[in-house]
């Protein structure tokens, strides 16, 4: 049965609820948006003895923090010796230390806190679907592990044996990811900051943002306006017009998902059964893992608008079934989808296009790690302003050329990337 458009995700919501409240007067730092950017700087602020409002205009976990495909993936899409040419040395050094610890980040804050949250930290696999694949993953491994990852080359047989799934050249292992239930991390960190003294307004929209004197001053459509020194605008794909040029600097996708079923005692160790999640190396990905209940979930790239009905995911279907063939009469009984955002380069960035106003964006599929990780050095940014605590440079917000035509130059490229890579299967 598929439930009412757009789907329920199966991520678990945790016991364990945050406090919801308003601080009156000037805050130290105001966030706009509780995903795991806003939130992770939130606590992190909080403990540092920041006055500290979030405020998000949507419910807890409602963006893609709380539906994305909970993998934890250290790096970037970029390998470290691009990065050094891209940023120079050492700025690019710089960002290659911090992508490499994004997953410990999220473990350790886990482990330490005593986070009510379902997570697995065995690995993640790059599954490469062609000879061309396989080698730009030597060269990924060879470069990570010159700097003492935990990685390692896989050939065909063994991809085959720890996913069960068929058609992989090989692949490579980084042993240093995970998975997590995305959902109740959204939940946790949100805990964490009100425990920490953060307040935390759900469901109201922040209309306008203008300077006050040495102030910011940000409206909502709840008719109510507060008063911060710094303001962190924490909205990635879901930015509008609040800053002029955010929205526009960036390219937004959605990501559709679906799960089956609880798989058979019988499939079980068929499928994934090394227990990483897994995502290929195709033009147009797909993702997969098993969920803590033994269902199997899968993503990848959907249509361009918001899915009308249940043809819409048919595309990870049949990616499922040429993966999995056993499949075949387990049934599918979610499907939900969220929006992505990324960046031309394929870069986060950090932006301050006014004083005391500033933001991160893009995250290329690295989401959970890298915001996450991101927390700290945000929260010690809003408190001195020094630049030399980020791990990005600070750079100009560049709108991308022409970007009201961008659903019909990416539904374009989507087209021909899925071609190319039907062509390659």
């Amino acid at each position: 049965m598929i439930p009412s458009l757009p789907g329920l995700p199966v991520w678990r919501r945790p016991a364990s609820m945050p406090t919801f409240g308003f601080i009156e007067g000037q805050v130290d730092l105001l966030v706009i948006g509780a995903g795991y950017q806003g939130l992770s700087a939130a606590y992190h602020a909080a403990r540092q003895g920041l006055k500290v409002q979030v405020i998000e205009a949507r419910g807890l976990g409602d963006g893609a923090s709380g539906v994305n495909g909970g993998q934890v993936i250290p790096g970037l899409k970029h390998d470290p010796e691009t990065l050094r040419q891209l940023l120079g040395e050492e700025a690019g050094q710089r960002l290659v230390d911090f992508s490499a610890g994004t997953a410990d980040a999220v473990f350790d804050l886990i482990h330490s806190e005593g986070l009510d949250v379902e997570h697995q930290r065995n690995g993640w696999i790059l599954a490469a679907h062609t000879q061309t694949a396989v080698q730009a993953a030597v060269q990924r491994n060879r470069q990570w592990r010159k700097r003492g990852a935990d990685v390692m080359m896989l050939n065909a047989a063994e991809v085959a044996f720890l996913t069960g799934a068929r058609g992989y050249c090989g692949g490579w292992l980084d042993r240093r990811a995970g998975m997590v239930n995305p959902l109740a991390l959204v939940f946790a960190l949100a805990h964490l900051a009100t425990l920490s003294g953060a307040g935390l307004l759900l469901n109201e929209a922040v209309t306008s943002l203008h300077q006050r004197g040495s102030l910011w001053a940000a409206s909502t459509d709840r008719g109510r306006t507060l008063l911060a020194r710094k303001v962190l605008v924490a909205t990635n794909a879901f930015s509008g017009t609040l800053v002029n040029g955010l929205a526009e600097s960036l390219v937004w996708l959605h990501s559709f998902q679906i799960a089956t079923a609880p798989l058979p005692s019988s499939l079980l160790d068929q499928v994934l059964p090394g227990g990483q999640p897994v995502s290929d190396s195709r033009r147009i990905l797909v993702y997969y893992r098993r969920s803590p209940d033994g269902r199997l979930v899968v993503g990848g790239r959907g249509p361009m608008r918001e899915p009308r009905s249940a043809e819409d995911w048919a595309h990870l279907e049949r990616a499922m079934l040429r993966l999995f063939p056993a499949l075949r009469d387990v049934p599918v009984t979610h499907r939900w989808f969220g929006r992505v955002a990324m960046t031309p380069d394929y870069l986060p960035h950090v932006h301050e296009p006014a004083p005391g106003l500033f933001m991160v964006a893009g995250c290329q599929g690295r989401g959970i790690g890298l915001m996450t990780a991101l927390g700290p050095s945000l929260a010690a940014y809003a408190a001195s302003g020094d630049a030399r605590v980020l791990p990005l440079p600070v750079t100009p917000l560049r709108p991308i050329p022409f970007h009201r035509f961008r659903c019909i130059g990416v539904a374009a490229h989507v087209a021909w990337y899925r071609l190319l890579d039907s062509l390659e299967r």
